[in-house]
């Protein structure tokens, strides 16, 4: 397991190899290091602004050769979003890094998880997208219709997995409501206690046909309860093909 010490002596190494790279023009913190809010969970998450043409394949392979060599890497996972590659390391320790590659004219603050210059100069930086709220109620009601399929079709587990995706959107929509970060649940738990306590009674509390249409039924009204905030009319519509996911009729 590491430690606060170990991760912090890892990061200080990583950027200092930053520093001497050729093909690296400038360096940041990002996440909780970058915000002052690190505890003993929290990753690493280093920037990198590589410089005009450089091979960013090279540079990636670069400091995985010395990730593998120094820091006990059992495996890592590439996530390309924006045409920026992050790569995830996950090391013996079971530590995280993240180490972004970014082209010279891209190197900039994106979110507003924080951003701390290391060296190197950034460009201007661009505010996080907002809230799909639409695809948000598009992909909610179609997890829902295929929770009812599925448990009209006796697969229980299908079921209850895209009653778990119908459940993730409604905490999209009310994190959006309440103005907090969704994304890979980050905020959630900031939402009222009031609210968290309806959403846990839309967990089935067994993997049973009558766990997950109760289940399903109060998801559908808490569903609909967002949607409502956030576009009365789309609700309206929307009101009777889910409501009636829950009737027995066919």
């Amino acid at each position: 397991m590491f430690t606060p010490d170990s991760r912090s002596h890892l990061r200080d190494s990583l950027i200092a190899l930053a520093r001497v790279d050729i093909d690296v023009a400038g360096a940041a913190l990002v996440g909780s290091a970058a915000r002052g809010a690190e505890d003993a969970w929290s990753d690493i998450d280093l920037v990198l602004q590589l410089v005009p043409d450089a091979d960013e394949a090279a540079v990636a392979d670069r400091f995985t050769r010395w990730m593998d060599t120094e820091a006990g890497t059992a495996d890592t996972l590439d996530v390309v979003a924006g045409g920026v590659r992050y790569r995830v390391f996950l090391l013996s320790t079971s530590l995280q890094v993240d180490i972004s590659f970014w082209p010279h004219h891209e190197f900039r603050a994106t979110t507003d998880e924080g951003f701390q210059l290391i060296f190197g100069s950034t460009n201007p930086a661009t505010l996080p997208p907002a809230p799909k709220i639409s695809e948000a109620v598009g992909m909610g009601w179609l997890c829902a219709l295929h929770a009812r399929s599925a448990l009209a079709r006796g697969k229980l587990w299908q079921a209850v997995t895209m009653l778990d995706d119908l459940r993730n959107q409604i905490l999209t929509l009310a994190c959006a409501r309440h103005d907090l970060n969704a994304w890979h649940g980050r905020e959630i738990d900031r939402l009222p206690a009031d609210e968290l306590a309806a959403l846990a009674h839309a967990r089935p509390a067994q993997v049973t046909k009558e766990a997950i249409e109760v289940a399903l039924r109060i998801s559908i009204e808490l569903f609909l309860d967002e949607i409502a905030h956030h576009d009365p009319a789309r609700a309206a519509r929307l009101l009777e093909p889910l409501r009636s996911l829950t009737s027995n009729e066919r």
